[in-house]
């Protein structure tokens, strides 16, 4: 086996940027499988539902929504803690930056850390990274929900569970019913498992299901406009989360090393998951993080740029 180039470190082709409205004055920004953004306009004021992870990037989202309203954008709501969802918040010069108590919890226990990995894994995605004023603290946190208005317009906030990160939210705008959804959903793109809860995913994926929503803006991927393709997206990545832990837990169950864990899971992902966007990249972290799991360890591992590159050799080495 070939030694991979370490994360997407060689993934520097610009993505081409599609700004769609998914539901009446709700946008998704999307790049094939780069973070996505939305963003939801109301009466008076807009909300944007992650940040990007520079300011410089952020620009790009804030010069979308210059072509659709002039309205000022009041709210930067984070889904989560991850640094490319983050740390380009400065530059909307929001009234309030908005995350879950636990995101905030994780930002304090973690978020330079995270930073200082991701910035290593992902440099293309962290455009004119010295415009980062710092890590982003959230000002409104709450525990399960929170609503805000943008007018009249109601926008929910929820907690439903853990998944992609313990501190996970969504937004749902109930006038449309449409879902902001973060990361518990992506579209032909590999979930990110890193800093998973693996077991509890696929139930916040029920709860995600029960809305019904009429579209989805996911994680990472296309827009996703009707019930039908909403469902094929949750489905998808019930799929994935699925076909990880319990490859990790089979092997966990046989007494299999972290490396064997790593070729198990292969055999059982590869021929689903990976012409999926970053894939290549995601697998080392995730099978970690599910060995980890399904060995006991509940509340995942701190990621480090040192620690990122040991995993790599160990795992993706030749």
């Amino acid at each position: 086996m070939t030694a991979k180039g370490f994360a997407s470190t060689g993934d520097m082709a610009e993505k081409k940027i599609t700004f769609s409205e998914i539901g009446p004055d709700i946008y998704a920004f999307t790049a094939e499988g780069d973070p996505n953004t939305a963003v939801i306009v109301g009466d008076d004021s807009c909300m944007v539902f992650d940040a990007q992870a520079t300011p410089a990037m952020a620009r790009s989202v804030i010069d979308r929504v210059k072509n659709v309203t002039d309205k000022p954008i009041k709210y930067v709501v984070l889904s989560h803690y991850h640094a490319v969802r983050v740390l380009g918040a400065s530059a909307y010069h929001a009234q309030g930056i908005v995350a879950s108590q636990e995101t905030y919890r994780l930002i304090m226990e973690r978020g330079q850390q995270d930073w200082d990995s991701e910035f290593g894994r992902f440099p293309r995605l962290f455009r004119d990274a010295e415009s980062i004023p710092g890590l982003t603290w959230p000002t409104l946190t709450f525990e399960t929900s929170m609503t805000l208005y943008l007018g009249k317009r109601e926008v929910q906030l929820i907690h439903l569970g853990a998944g992609h990160t313990s501190g996970d939210i969504v937004a749902w705008v109930p006038d449309a019913q449409v879902m902001c959804s973060g990361d518990l959903i992506e579209f032909h793109s590999a979930c990110y498992c890193g800093d998973a809860l693996l077991r509890e995913w696929p139930l916040t994926l029920n709860e995600i299901r029960d809305f019904n929503p009429k579209a989805v803006a996911p994680g990472r991927g296309d827009a996703l406009k009707g019930t039908a393709t909403v469902s094929e997206a949750i489905a998808m990545t019930r799929d994935f989360v699925a076909s990880l832990y319990g490859a990790a837990e089979l092997s966990v169950a046989k007494g299999r090393t972290l490396k064997e864990t790593m070729a198990a899971t292969r055999e059982v992902m590869d021929p689903k998951f990976a012409s999926f966007a970053i894939y290549e990249h995601c697998l080392p972290f995730n099978v970690s993080r599910a060995f980890d799991e399904a060995s006991g360890i509940d509340d995942p591992v701190i990621w480090t740029d040192k620690r990122d590159r040991e995993m790599w050799a160990a795992l993706q080495g030749g």
